[in-house]
């Protein structure tokens, strides 16, 4: 073999080598073949309808009852005032209204290829429904208005834009003064509490029987019931203070068809010891009350002062029953509220004159008088009876609370009075009146002027209208006093600067005699109960703003 054909032997060679090792290449390709068409274009769109939910997310059914579109639509304030909107708890509205403009207003959209709007969404479960009330105003003759809230509390308002009451949805009423606090509520029982100055209370209800329970906070007040003397009626009056009762008799009397009761005193004394305290002293004797550390006394030192020297019994007992009811006063204020007692306790110059004073002595000069006289003929003592009086109500008798010689009356308890522009003023015990009108008007009040007065009550000058049966318990209670002061006076004579009288000779009045009423307590305590529930009424409803919704 030539070179020549030795070299094409050699490539003939290799050439079938490539060949051999090029088969298995191709045999493993051929192998392969079947599983490669997941990834060919034919089987691309499977996996798109995997991601074909994204576009029914649109109507969102799950997210309708989110907290934002409810808290839109809990704005009654847009709707017309006077409308009514009815709204489920969710928020969304779904009854009428009287606005031209309410309708389905949630802006949520629900469901449904026109993309509507609904006033209710359907998976909710039943809800339940509220009204929601726009304010009603009423406009009052001679300027003012009146607004009842969404809660059913009336409030008025004078022209000058003053809140002068308020009535709550169950009937229990309200008045306020000029600086709008609370000073009358008139419960739906009938109860009647005023509030003083300084934080006292007083509490007045009638009963079944036609008594009357009046309470001057925790633990003190009266009790009256009727009963017949002598064919005469009677009002037994019980008093409880300081874990103590006592009790006073009143006769009674009517004038033009109402009822009115004097007291009348539990013991008369001798001619002799009356002329002594009725007539001038010989000379003017200073007398020490031993008040200056009293608390009572430091209070109301800016409004009274006992006077230096005194020259009558009467002066002497004008002194005594204005320092009685002041401190008394001064307890009610310090039971109701510590801080109320302490608050205007400033020192000052008195405000009680000596010519109110004097006025006041004259008056007592004239109870010592009539007491002389009935100590003179007194009446007959009689049984005691439930049978009612002879002749129906009886003739025609004054009352003294409007006997034309009786003008100036000193206040004994807390009473709240209405002022020309319809709020209403305090007048506390020791504050001092002057009846202005003999007639009283179709309410059986009188006009008076405020002679004299605390810090905080009626100012001096004020001309207000008093109820005749308000001046009748004034006028009881001074002539309470007065003989309670004949007593203390009988006690001190040649002591502590006074002069010696004649002897005392005190005599038992039967007709002034009474038991005390045993039911007193529970009586008291009753009426404080009922009291605190109209008082937490009225406060929860006068929090509430005239134009709110809650």
């Amino acid at each position: 073999m030539n070179s020549s054909q030795r070299r094409n032997s050699v490539i003939w060679g290799l050439l079938f080598s490539l060949t051999l090792i090029a088969m298995p290449s191709s045999a493993a390709a051929q192998q392969k073949k079947p599983p490669a068409p997941a990834p060919s274009k034919p089987a691309a769109p499977p996996p798109k309808p995997a991601a074909a939910p994204k576009p029914a997310e649109h109507p969102k059914p799950a997210e309708a009852p989110k907290s934002e579109a409810p808290k839109q639509e809990a704005k009654p304030a847009t709707a017309p005032t006077g409308g009514i909107h009815t709204v489920t708890t969710m928020g969304v509205r779904t009854g009428t209204s009287a606005s031209p403009h309410v309708g389905n207003t949630s802006g949520v959209r629900i469901g449904g290829a026109a993309n509507t709007r609904t006033s209710a969404i359907a998976p909710a479960p039943k809800p339940v429904v509220r009204e929601f009330r726009e304010p009603v105003v009423v406009s009052r003759p001679g300027g003012g208005k009146s607004v009842t809230n969404a809660a059913g509390h009336t409030t008025t308002i004078n022209p000058a834009g003053k809140k002068i009451s308020l009535e709550t949805k169950g009937g229990t009423k309200a008045t306020f003064d000029r600086s709008g606090y609370i000073k009358t509520i008139h419960s739906r029982t009938g109860m009647t509490i005023s509030h003083g100055a300084h934080g006292e209370r007083r509490f007045e209800s009638r009963q079944p029987d036609g008594g009357r329970v009046v309470g001057f906070g925790r633990g003190r007040g009266f009790t009256e019931h009727g009963y017949v003397r002598g064919g005469h009626p009677y009002m037994r009056r019980t008093y409880f203070s300081g874990g103590r009762r006592y009790a006073y008799a009143y006769r009674g009397y009517y004038w033009h068809g109402h009822p009115y009761y004097l007291y009348v005193s539990p013991y008369y004394y001798g001619p002799a010891y009356y002329a002594w305290a009725y007539d001038p002293w010989a000379s003017p004797v200073a007398f020490d009350w031993g008040w200056g550390a009293a608390p009572w006394f430091g209070f109301s030192g800016y409004y009274f002062a006992p006077s230096p020297a005194y020259d009558s019994a009467a002066l002497w007992l004008a002194d005594y029953m204005l320092a009685a009811n002041l401190q008394a006063a001064y307890e009610a204020r310090a039971q109701a509220s510590a801080a109320a007692a302490s608050s205007d306790a400033a020192g000052g110059q008195a405000t009680i004159t000596p010519e109110l004073k004097q006025l006041i002595a004259e008056e007592v000069r004239a109870q010592i008088a009539a007491e002389k006289a009935e100590a003179g003929s007194p009446d007959s003592a009689a049984p005691v009876s439930s049978a009612p009086p002879a002749g129906g109500s009886g003739p025609d008798q004054l009352p003294a609370a409007l006997d034309p010689s009786l003008k100036t009356f000193v206040v004994s308890t807390v009473l709240s009075e209405s002022m020309p522009d319809g709020t209403e003023c305090s007048l506390s015990p020791g504050d001092i009146l002057t009846r202005i009108q003999d007639t009283p008007d179709a309410n059986q009040s009188v006009n008076v002027s405020v002679a004299s007065s605390q810090r905080n009550d009626c100012a001096a000058g004020t001309q207000i209208a008093v109820a005749v049966t308000d001046l009748q318990d004034m006028h009881n209670d001074f002539r309470a006093k007065v003989s309670e002061g004949l007593a203390k006076l009988a006690e001190n004579q040649g002591k502590k600067g006074l002069p010696s009288g004649p002897p005392v000779e005190a005599k038992l009045n039967p007709n002034g005699q009474a038991q005390p009423d045993p039911s007193i307590e529970a009586a008291l305590k009753a009426q404080q109960e009922e009291a605190g529930q109209a008082e937490s009424d009225v406060q929860q409803a006068s929090t509430v703003t005239p134009d709110s919704d809650d």
